[in-house]
Order: C-alpha cells, then structure tokens, then sequence
C-alpha cells in the first residue's frame, strides 16, 4: 500500500507533502516542487527554471534570465528585486499594499538599503495580499503589470508610491501612479480589466501558505523568519549573522550565485529537524472508522491500525507506499491498514480515480478495492485519464460499463466527502496522512518513524488483551480516552458588501425568502466544485428561508470557463432556472471537460434546443450578461470564486458550513 503525504506539518526533506490547506508549518523541499505543480494546475503560471525571459535589474537594464527555484522558498527573474544577482543576503518579502504594518516596515527596508547597499543584500518583493483587504489584490496585480510592462526600476517608484497612498488604493489611482512611472497605459489597464497578472499574484501567495509566512508583513533573509513590522536593528541582527554564514559558504568552494539556495536549504533543513523533535505523536487521537464504509486490508487480528488519508494523484501518498509495504511484511497480521479519502483540489483525476477503487470495492469486496489501489498508484506517473482509467478497470476484470458510470455520475462521491470531512475535523492538510491507533504521523516518511511507535501500541494493544479486552472491542478501546476532534476554528469577522440583485439571474430556494445568496462562481475553478456540498447543505437545512442567486465569474486563469457561463446563461434563457441548474450540475460533474464540444453534448442531454444554443454560442449572446455580473462583482472587491454575499455578509471562499451558518443565522435575525 502507497501513501502520499501533503502535510504542511512535514519538517524534515525525507517528509514531503502535497498540502490542501493554509497552515504555517515548515515543508520539504521537494516538497515544494509537488507544491508548484499543484500549482501549475490550478493558475497555469508557469514558473520553471530557466524560461526565457528578461531580468532586470534595479536600474531596469535587461540580463539573462536567473533562477534561484531550487531554494525552499524559489525567486526568479519574474520577481521584483531590489539589489545585485550575487548579493549575499537575500530578504524575501511577503507583503500586502493595504495592510498598515506592511507600510510599517518599509522604514526598515529603506535603512537597510542605505546602510547595507545593493552589493550585500538583495530584496525580492511577493505578493500577500489578505483576504480582508479588499483593495490588497487589486493593487498586487497592478503592481505586477508595472513590473512586467516597465520592469523593476518602475515597480519599485509605483511600490513607493501605494505606500505613501495607502488610503487612496483605487483603479484610478493604480493607472494614475503606472502613468507616472512611464508604463504604457493602453497594455496596462488591458492587463487590469482581463486581470492578466492575477496568475503571479495567486502564485505568490500560495507559496507564502506553503512555507508558513502567516501574516504579513512576513521577511525571510536567506530562509531565516523575521515576521512583523519589526525595527531595522532586528534586521541587522540577522543580516549580520547571515554575511558572516555566507563567507564561510564562499570559502568553502560555494559559488556567489549559489549561496542563496545553500543558505535558504540549510535554514529549512534546521526549523525541519525543530519541527521534527517538535512534532506530536504520542497524543492519541479519536479517530473511529467503520469497516462496512471503509476499505480495511489486514485481519480482525490486528493489534495496530493505522488509517491512511489518501489521495491517488498525489506523488508523495505513491512515494510511501513501500514503507506500509515493509510493515506488512514486517508485523504481518499484526497490523492493519485502512484506507480514508483525501482528493485534493489541485489534483483533478484524483477523484475519478478513487471513484473506479470505490466500484471494484463494490464489486469485489475489499480484495477487489486493494487490488485497484495498487494498480492505480502503479499507473499514476503514466496518467490517471479516463480512457487509463477505462483500460485499467478492463485488466482488473470489472464492469467497464460500470466504471464509467460510476465516473461521470460520481457515484460514490457521498463516501468521498464523508472521508474529507473526518480530515478537516482532525485537521488533515494533507496528504498523505496517518493515524496509528490514533496517534498522528504526516507525510511520506521512511520506515524508520513508523516502526516505534508500531512497537509502542503493539505493548498497549497486548496489554489490553490480557486485561480482558475482547478482540473485536480492542480498536475502541485504544482510542476510546483519546482527543476528540477539535472544534472548528471561530469564523471570521463578518465583512459586508453592497452588490445590488441582478433583475433576471437563476435562482433556487424560497421566492419569498428573507436571506438572499449571491454566488460568484466560476465552472472551471475546483475549489468552486468542492464548495457545491456546502450549498447543498445549506438548501437542506435552511429550505425555503434562503434562495441562491447565481453569478458568474470566470477567472481568467480559467479558459473555458466563460464559455461555459454563457452555456449556463443560454440554458437559463430556454428552460429557466431548472435548466440552468441541471447544466450546472452536469459541468461541475464533469469540470474537465468544459470545451465547446463538450457543452454541446451536455445541452443535448438536458434537452435544450442545440440549434438555438449553438447559435447563443457562436453570436456570444450572453457574454454581455457574464461579463455584467463579473463587474459586479470586482467593483466590490471581488477578485476570486467562489465568493458569497449573503444579505451583505461576505464569505469568501470554500468556506466550511459552520461559516455560512454564522451568516446566515445573522442575516435571518436581522430580517425578523
């Protein structure tokens, strides 16, 4: 059995992860290549080393390309840099054009420039921007245009210029400070309108989740955090402590260009071993499975359980799978394995793949999902499409037919989403992730870390024998004094938006209700897909006292998602919105396959008149609807799906239930 682990907990290089959340932990360095690539697939920014592309320098005079994307935390000549390529000091600065104390530190950078210069430190500018800043996204993108028009002589005037107008973040001002700048308006304020430059900014920020930078502003020289608005004399400190490292990494044979990646892996490999001998395994934790729901490969015998959170696309959960190899061969019935599901959002086949182990399971018992399992992590590298998928349920004799089926109509999907529940109650961010006999272990780990705490419960578990404990009563018993799930964490303060209802847009819910939802979403955004349970959840708590309006926003990392909006439209247009919805469900059902051809297979299905919808197609007859309801949205701020506004109350995101609720519940007093 294999397993990939996408903890955000994972310290050491030997622990990498793939991470589905945000979480300040420390991550291998491998681990943040699979991170990348994840990234790749959601915001198709394309960060490999060695793209052909101008550096410029302060002086904005352009040079080969650089790259310094093997370090932990990877910078490129697509950053904004301050300083010389071979500067010994590097400061990474993760910052936020709205946040104050963003604003703050620049005084501190500022004396850093004087006193150190450019030949002994470099500056390298990512973006942050919070969630609760409204103008902070906006105001990034517009930053990044003028670095990628003008370069970053140009970036850092327009940089200076939002700081000391931090009040006045607005589009009028971006355009009037790129202006000043010498940045040529027509390709500019194209950039800002199809948001050309948001890819960058997203990238950023997701690395910035990765490594832990937390809030902002977050700095880290040479891999060293130093978080907060903190004086110069803090950042001399470690200045002066990373120049001296540096020389010694010189004179032993380390090259100048080098020394970045050098000193930034030795940073994380020592805050890696502080998190290993940090890290918690002897907490026992209250996670209970049930071996009719969930597939369980070893025997009723077994006096160690280890549950497996899992996901069949992610490299990692296939990297471990020869270390549960060798505890099988080594503790034999001793232990047992059970699987849980963890798709991640990054990763599309991941779901269909667990969809086809879920009907061999079906229709061969556990022996038949084991025998899937391994076969899917043998195929992974090769590809998990569905005509793979199709051949590998032929060689794994079973219905084929069925298979598919099961694919396309996500048949098992309550039984995925049931496993990802348990994960966000005991706070799995990633994968893989283990529970043995309840005590936590993440990431792809060796052996070795496994094998102490197996032997450890292996004592409990024949302790617990001969006190009297019945066999089939010994897993409860293990973990029956162990932490429940902790509770979710608060929701966040309820920020309001003003976006007036749209007079024609489909709808679903109470015609009469009082709470009113207007979601933003996008048909190709994943995280828009994983949001669609909550919304369910939501019509069948709250029944007619809420009624959903659709909006459309179409990201433009996203390209077929607006088509696929004005399929939607058109659909609203023939049948209303039963139509509308039951395309809707059909393309969030089949997310990857949004082409025209596509669209038009699924307008036949629903019944929809295909001349009529080809023609709304071909005329753009519903673009300007879509691109109405997406300039709704970003005038209030809206930058990203899917995003909710619920009487006012504004919930961004994949949210869990519990923060909908909050809102909702708010929204429905106050209509009383």
């Amino acid at each position: 059995m294999s397993v990939d682990k996408h903890d955000p907990h994972a310290p050491a290089p030997n622990r990498p992860t793939e991470i589905g959340g945000i979480h300040a932990g420390v991550a291998a360095i491998g681990f943040i290549f699979c991170f990348l690539a994840g990234i790749a697939l959601m915001y198709a920014y394309d960060r490999r080393s060695g793209a052909i592309t101008a550096d410029l320098t302060t002086s904005g005079a352009s040079v080969a390309a650089w790259a310094d994307n093997d370090a932990p935390i990877p910078v490129d000549s697509k950053d904004p840099v301050w300083g010389k390529r071979e500067a010994p000091v590097t400061m990474v600065l993760f910052s936020d054009y709205q946040c104050p104390y963003c604003s703050r530190v620049e005084k501190s950078f500022e004396q850093v420039k004087t006193e150190y210069g450019p030949d002994k430190v470099r500056i390298v500018w990512k973006n942050r921007p919070l969630s609760f800043h409204p103008n902070a996204k906006p105001a990034a993108e517009a930053g990044e245009g003028v670095f990628q028009l003008k370069g970053n002589d140009a970036f850092w005037k327009f940089h200076k210029l939002a700081f000391d107008n931090q009040k006045d973040l607005s589009r009028e001002s971006y355009e009037k400070w790129a202006a000043a700048v010498g940045v040529p308006m027509p390709a500019f304020k194209a950039g800002l309108d199809s948001h050309k430059w948001a890819a960058k900014v997203e990238a950023d920020d997701a690395i910035a989740n990765k490594i832990g930078a937390g809030g902002t502003p977050a700095t880290f020289v040479n891999g060293v955090k130093v978080g907060g608005a903190v004086p110069y004399e803090q950042f001399k400190k470690v200045i002066d402590e990373q120049l001296t490292k540096a020389a010694a990494k010189a004179s032993s044979g380390t090259s100048k260009d080098k020394l970045y990646v050098a000193l930034t892996k030795d940073q994380f490999t020592k805050e890696a071993e502080k998190e290993e001998e940090k890290e918690d395994n002897k907490t026992i934790w209250k996670v209970s499975y049930n071996p009719k729901l969930n597939p369980v490969l070893g025997t009723d015998k077994a006096l160690v359980t280890i549950q497996v959170f899992s996901d069949f696309q992610c490299p990692y959960c296939g990297r471990v799978e020869p270390t549960f190899a060798k505890i099988r061969e080594t503790y034999g019935e001793k232990v047992r394995f059970v699987w849980r599901n963890e798709p991640l959002p990054f990763h599309p086949r991941a779901k269909p793949a667990a969809e086809l182990a879920w009907e061999a399971r079906a229709e061969k018992g556990d022996k038949g999902f084991w025998e899937a399992h391994d076969k899917l992590f043998e195929i992974q590298k090769g590809g998990l499409a569905d005509a793979d998928l199709e051949k590998l349920a032929g060689d794994l004799k079973l219905d084929v037919a069925k298979v598919k089926a099961a694919i396309k109509d996500e048949k098992y999907k309550k039984e995925i989403e049931a496993d990802h529940k348990v994960a966000q109650e005991f706070q799995v961010n990633g994968t893989p992730h283990m529970f043995v006999n309840g005590r936590r272990i993440s990431g792809a780990v060796p052996f070795e870390s496994f094998k102490p705490i197996i032997d450890e419960e292996i004592k409990r578990a024949e302790g617990l024998l001969a006190s009297g404990v019945k066999q089939d009563a010994l897993y409860d018993t293990l973990i029956k004094d162990g932490k429940t799930a902790p509770p979710p964490p608060p929701a966040p303060e309820l920020e309001k938006k003003t976006v007036a209802l749209p007079t024609n847009a489909p709808t679903k819910g109470g015609s009469k209700a009082k709470v009113v939802i207007q979601e933003f979403s996008d048909f190709q955004c994943p995280y828009c897909s994983r949001v669609e349970p909550t919304v369910d959840q939501i019509t069948k708590e709250y029944g007619d006292k809420v009624k959903f309006v659709w909006r459309n926003l179409p990201l433009p990392m996203h390209p077929d998602a607006p088509l696929a909006a004005e399929a939607a439209m058109e659909a609203f247009k023939q049948k209303g919105s039963d139509g509308f919805w039951k395309l809707h469900g059909v393309m969030f059902k089949n997310q990857q396959a949004l082409k025209r051809e596509n669209l038009e297979k699924y307008a036949a299905d629903i019944g929809l008149d295909v001349t009529k919808f080809k023609a709304a197609l071909d005329n753009h007859t519903h673009q300007a609807t879509v691109e109405a309801d997406k300039k709704a949205g970003n005038d209030a701020g809206i930058q990203g799906t899917p995003a909710f506004i619920i009487n006012g109350y504004f919930v961004n995101g994949a949210q869990p239930f519990e923060n909908f609720k909050t809102a909702i519940d708010k929204a429905l007093a106050e209509a009383k």
